[in-house]
């Protein structure tokens, strides 16, 4: 290793003056290969020199006494096309080392990509935003909220519109198959466009079908589709939801597991928490949103169909194992904002004088139609034993599956503050489920390599200079479900583009980045003319 680091050394001359030289750290430089002591040296924005650099002049010296030397922090599953441009400064992903997210997961992405690049790049934001082309987005352009399959014609569109965001810069497709009008699509219709996303050499993600009680069809069905196209498959925030589907984990990691030996590209990401974010209209089923949100209040004011979606409503809960909704918690209601943060069980009681299970199923209703703004939730599904085993896993990186919070505004899920820094302090120093170079590996390299980022993910000359510096002794998340907004603790200096962005755990104000395109060779090399 020693003679490695000298030769890299060695080719940077000593009259060369970095803009930055960090010292003395124990870089883990992404690869999941053990920590080693060193220097890393900046200039233009970029990584030049790795090794014990000595006295090299520097601008800006800064020792950082034996901390964490890492790549920047990729998450690999963010929401950021409604908030990015509003708060670019990104302070909760930066602030937990993320210096890359990637949006337009879900299914839900930017209407036109190319002018959300444009007004990106206007902009300038703190950390490097890439998007995915969202089926809902494309869908709802053409079809609107109509629960049928699409025409040639509609589809033939569909497939255009996916064209033209991979075109722009786009880093594949995703779906979110789970939400209106996504769910109503059959696997032949994503197959189609996935394809799309293939030609230039795009990734397909996917919120699957079903997280609970019928996950492993659903992981299966988000394999056969990378199957059919021949394109790698991304399966987001993997979980189980289900409280009857507890530790069968086993089962769905199984699959992948599979799938890959078969030589499949197939990798999942995850969050580290015990429950879920989406929105209110989940709880209800999904043939009652068919045509849109004014034909769902219609239904739902219909007393002769609103008591067979009750019905419906209760069924599904007890098929998953649950009582009642007393697993979900608002997030953030703007017709009532003293309910941010309450159970759907306490709100029923505090609003009806009693709670039983059909009483909640009421008032989960009463509330999306008092709400034409979407009711933000959380809903407490899962189980620490299975975020355990799918973490473990080689294939795993990590999503926080948030968008830029309002400092103050609601009671969000803490993953938006704290979900990197938690891998580090729960699963890597407090539990030890993985080790602190395999926990940098999936937030670093392994998104970079999944998502065609050659540029980045790596501690290496000649890549771009996005680097986090942490105490691993210390780096803490403390946002919570109760009270999440906190920032962690132990992140000392988060770089991005060769820029100090966060220093001393506070954010400098700095913005010296904006969008990430798909390199242009990559994204029409398999193309053609078509």
């Amino acid at each position: 290793m020693f003679a490695i680091t000298v030769a890299i050394t060695l080719l940077w001359p000593r009259l060369d003056t970095l803009d930055i030289l960090l010292r003395n750290g124990r870089i883990v430089d992404g690869t999941g290969n053990p920590w080693f002591y060193g220097d890393v040296g900046i200039r233009n924005g970029r990584i030049v020199a790795v090794g014990q650099l000595g006295d090299q002049p520097a601008r800006r010296l800064i020792d950082v006494q034996g901390q964490v030397i890492a790549p920047g922090f990729i998450d690999t599953h963010a929401h950021l096309e409604g908030s990015i441009l509003e708060m670019p400064t990104a302070d909760n992903f930066v602030r937990m080392g993320i210096t890359t997210a990637i949006t337009g997961n879900c299914g839900g992405s930017a209407t036109d990509i190319a002018r959300f690049f444009r007004s990106l790049d206007s902009v300038k934001t703190s950390i490097h935003v890439a998007t995915l082309v969202g089926h809902n987005t494309v869908r709802r352009l053409v079809m609107g909220e109509a629960a049928r399959q699409p025409t040639r014609e509609e589809l033939n569109q569909m497939r255009q519109l996916v064209a033209r965001g991979m075109q722009a810069g786009a880093l594949g497709f995703s779906t979110g198959l789970i939400y209106v009008p996504g769910t109503f699509a059959q696997t032949d219709e994503v197959v189609a466009l996935a394809h799309e996303a293939a030609r230039f050499g795009g990734i397909y993600a996917s919120h699957i079908r079903d997280e609970g009680n019928r996950v492993e069809e659903a992981v299966t069905e988000a394999i056969e589709i990378g199957r059919q196209v021949g394109c790698p498959v991304q399966i987001s925030h993997f979980k189980i939801s289900s409280k009857r589907k507890w530790g069968d984990s086993r089962r769905t990691v199984a699959l992948v597991a599979q799938a890959r030996a078969e030589g499949l590209a197939v990798t999942v990401d995850q969050y580290v928490y015990p429950a879920s974010s989406t929105g209110l209209e989940v709880l209800i089923p999904n043939w009652v949103f068919d045509g849109g949100r004014d034909s769902a209040v219609q239904r739902l004011r219909n007393p002769h169909l609103r008591k067979r979606i009750v019905e419906e409503m209760l069924r599904s809960i007890r098929a998953q194992g649950f009582k009642d909704f007393s697993y979900a918690q608002v997030a953030y209601y703007a017709p009532d904002t003293t309910l941010n943060g309450l159970r759907i069980s306490e709100i029923t009681r505090r609003l009806r004088g009693r709670s039983g299970a059909r009483d909640q199923a009421e008032q989960v209703i009463e509330m999306y139609l008092a709400s034409p703004r979407r009711v933000g939730m959380v809903y407490h599904k899962m189980h620490e034993r299975d975020i355990r085993h799918i973490l473990q896993q080689p294939f795993t990186m990590i999503g926080a599956d948030a968008g830029i919070i309002r400092y103050g505004s609601g009671v969000p899920h803490p993953r938006g503050y704290g979900n990197a820094p938690r891998v580090l302090a729960r699963y890597v120093r407090q539990e030890q489920v993985i080790s602190l170079e395999e926990a940098i590996r999936k937030m670093t390299s392994l998104p970079a390599q999944t998502f065609g980022l050659w540029d980045r993910g790596l501690i290496r000359p000649g890549l771009v200079a996005d680097i986090v510096v942490f105490d691993p002794d210390r780096i803490q998340d403390r946002a919570t479900f109760e009270a999440p907004h906190q920032y962690p603790e132990g992140i000392s200096y988060v770089i991005v583009n060769g820029t100090v962005v966060v220093e001393q755990g506070r954010h400098t104000g700095a913005r010296p980045a904006g969008a990430l395109r798909k390199p242009a060779l990559l994204r029409s090399a398999q193309a053609g003319e078509g």
